[in-house]
């Protein structure tokens, strides 16, 4: 199972249950068939910022953190900004290179955007490949891109 899904597997999983510890999350996974470490658990906790919260009998719960309104466009700008290599286009393709770890971040945050020009996007841990729906419009977003990249 990739990390997304078991990210949104976990979210609903909280939502559904009362999860004291990590282990319990290991558990209600293992009875979906999804066998995963206490490690994987620690690692997607700090990933999704969960957060404990006490409970009336003096017990603590995991629980998503409250949402925050975002500007999604300078989230986009400030990620870009810190993690940005290089981009190249071919054709309707743009290929954005990034430091290690922000691939799917920076296509998350292109998708929430819902550019026009903006067909798709798929990510790897380093690398976003964005199909445009055009050849010009895989140009004019490099172009938006690159600007976010420079703009202070």
């Amino acid at each position: 199972m990739k990390k997304q899904e078991r990210h949104h597997l976990l979210k609903q999983l909280l939502a559904d249950n009362i999860v004291y510890r990590q282990e319990d999350l290991v558990k209600l996974l293992a009875k979906r068939g999804i066998k995963v470490t206490q490690a994987t658990i620690s690692r997607d906790i700090k990933q999704l910022q969960l957060v404990k919260v006490p409970l009336n009998d003096g017990s603590y719960r995991y629980t998503l953190p409250s949402e925050k309104e975002v500007d999604t466009a300078v989230k986009l700008k400030k990620t870009l900004q810190d993690a940005y290599i290089e981009s190249d286009v071919h054709n309707d393709m743009c290929v954005v290179k990034v430091q290690p770890g922000n691939g799917p971040t920076v296509a998350s945050l292109i998708e929430q955007m819902r550019y026009p020009e903006i067909f798709a996007c798929i990510s790897d841990d380093d690398t976003v490949m964005i199909f445009a729906r055009s050849i010009e419009w895989a140009n004019s977003y490099q172009q938006k891109m690159l600007q976010m990249v420079k703009e202070d």
